[in-house]
């Protein structure tokens, strides 16, 4: 069964992972930063440090009710970057684009379960 803290705990494991790659590797997410948007390499940085701080938010107890609702804006906020990514896989590998396609539903639990931590917290007065 999928508990709020099982959910919390992979939230939280996500949002590290990729804020940290967006740092020691960053030329993977400036590639799929709509290309109309300025300073891509500035706006991974910030969504770097973004998930960083999401991560933390949720990590402790007297801050979940902010940071689950935050986490949720995040992770709408970087869905057109996957949709970038996304249409811009015509030259890859059959089975990368389809995977891409695949990957876009999925942020709607990611943006559920993390509004999901958030009112558990508020519940329960942290």
């Amino acid at each position: 069964m999928l508990t709020t803290g099982r959910i919390r705990l992979f939230l939280i494991t996500i949002l590290t992972t990729s804020g940290v790659l967006h740092f020691v590797k960053p030329g993977p997410f400036v590639s799929i930063v709509p290309k109309m948007l300025p300073r891509r390499k500035e706006l991974v940085a910030i969504s770097g440090a973004a998930e960083l701080v999401c991560a933390g938010l949720l990590a402790v107890p007297r801050t979940r009710s902010v940071g689950g609702p935050l986490t949720a804006a995040l992770f709408a906020a970087v869905l057109p970057a996957n949709v970038s990514m996304a249409l811009r896989s015509e030259s890859r590998p059959i089975w990368y684009r389809v995977l891409l396609w695949l990957r876009l539903p999925l942020q709607i639990p990611l943006v559920l379960w993390s509004v999901r931590v958030g009112r558990a917290a508020g519940e329960h007065g942290r």
